[in-house]
């Protein structure tokens, strides 16, 4: 069967991480996917985190299902070739600070001008205007500036900070559904192209739900909790007797019921507050106090069997090698395999969703820089003698 993106032609002109991993998704499902290096750095992601026989492990995933190009997009030349591709282009990914583009000749209007139909997905921290939108930023600063870091952490401790991408990869999953918003409205719609304002600390303030109407309409400021919630308890941590770490989560009143039913507490049940699940939110102590007592007391396996027979909602705290060898993700190939050319077979997690008729697919990992910088200039007609004079020029690599 055809992938549902196949024939969408992407540009990743984008580094870390939230547009890279916007097109890696768009990829996953078919969509024709180039991405543009700077012909001496490269991207950033080829040297951060982890390598092994000296592949970075990270573009070995966030560079899948991409051809590798390099280009100097700030010079002419190096613009006059973005012209050239962009003219059949479906959709161009970028993040450099606001008005970068325009300074090098390509802003959205020349490359409207050249491609009516190209949808132009700008990513940034603090978005293309506004006071803030010229700063250098990262996920980092959208975590702290979204109000994330404030609710995060013990109430006593600092203000923490997730030790992985968590902004990022929001915005990368936010910009691609964007993507294919624009790309309806094109295509389904009769409209035309368009350009994509995603700041980073945006969809941030989404996912953190009530609390902007919270403050609007009450004037409450949430404060840090721990791993309890303002919304629901019991909601929280327990160790077991042997060791083990499990998350429980009554958000649904009939799963509060029978999770005090469970660790012999019934009689809470009949307290007033029990009935509403910020009411139990204010009597956490108490109802913590009955889960770690009854949790601590007893192994992993006890307690998980046990909650499965009470259809109350648990999990063990995983570890990634926990998550390798659990039947839940081995069945759905939730971390699947890939072949690399030099690592042979590597784990990943595997594309975002399941389609029935039309599923996602890892065709290749990260390619190795520029590998595929000729096929696609010779495909605009650049031939090999001129290509060479741009190498020599540093245009290309």
């Amino acid at each position: 069967m055809h992938s549902p993106l196949e024939g969408v032609r992407v540009v990743d002109a984008s580094t870390l991480f939230a547009g890279p991993l916007a097109a890696t998704v768009l990829g996953d499902y078919g969509a024709d996917v180039t991405k543009i290096e700077h012909p001496v750095k490269g991207d950033p992601a080829r040297g951060h985190g982890p390598a092994k026989d000296g592949v970075p492990l990270w573009w070995t995933m966030l560079g899948r299902n991409k051809r590798t190009v390099t280009l100097n997009l700030r010079a002419a030349k190096g613009a006059e070739i973005a012209k050239n591709l962009f003219k059949d282009v479906d959709v161009l990914i970028e993040n450099f600070r606001p008005g970068t583009l325009e300074r090098w000749g390509l802003g959205p209007d020349v490359l409207h001008e050249i491609n009516p139909r190209l949808i132009i997905a700008r990513v940034t921290t603090y978005g293309q205007f506004g006071p803030y939108s010229h700063r250098p930023g990262f996920g980092t600063l959208a975590e702290a500036m979204s109000g994330f870091a404030a609710i995060t952490g013990e109430p006593d401790g600092p203000p923490t900070l997730p030790p992985f991408g968590l902004a990022d990869g929001i915005a990368a999953l936010t910009t691609a559904q964007a993507i294919m918003t624009a790309l309806y409205h094109r295509d389904a719609r009769g409209g035309t192209g368009q350009v994509i304002d995603l700041a980073i600390v945006e969809p941030m303030l989404t996912v953190l739900g009530m609390q902007a109407m919270v403050y609007d309409q009450l004037g409450q400021v949430q404060q840090r909790t721990g791993n309890r919630s303002v919304n629901n308890a019991p909601r929280n941590t327990y160790r077991t007797a042997d060791g083990r770490w499990v998350a429980v989560s009554t958000s649904a009143q009939a799963i509060a019921e029978r999770v005090m039913r469970l660790v012999g507490r019934p009689e809470l049940i009949d307290e007033p507050w029990f009935a509403t699940g910020v009411g139990r939110a204010a009597h956490a102590d108490v109802l913590d106090e009955a889960l770690s007592g009854w949790i601590g007391a007893r192994d992993l396996a006890t307690v998980t069997e046990a909650f499965e027979r009470a259809q109350a909602a648990i999990a063990p705290v995983y570890d990634i090698a926990d998550v390798f060898a659990d039947p839940q993700f081995i069945a759905r190939d939730s971390v699947t395999t890939a072949h690399d050319p030099t690592l042979g077979p590597v784990r990943m997690p595997g594309p975002l969703y399941r389609l029935s008729r039309t599923p996602g697919s890892i065709r290749w990992t990260g390619r190795p820089r520029g590998a595929d910088t000729d096929d696609v200039l010779a495909g605009l007609g650049y031939d090999e003698e001129e290509r060479a004079k741009l190498r020599a020029e540093g245009v290309i690599w």
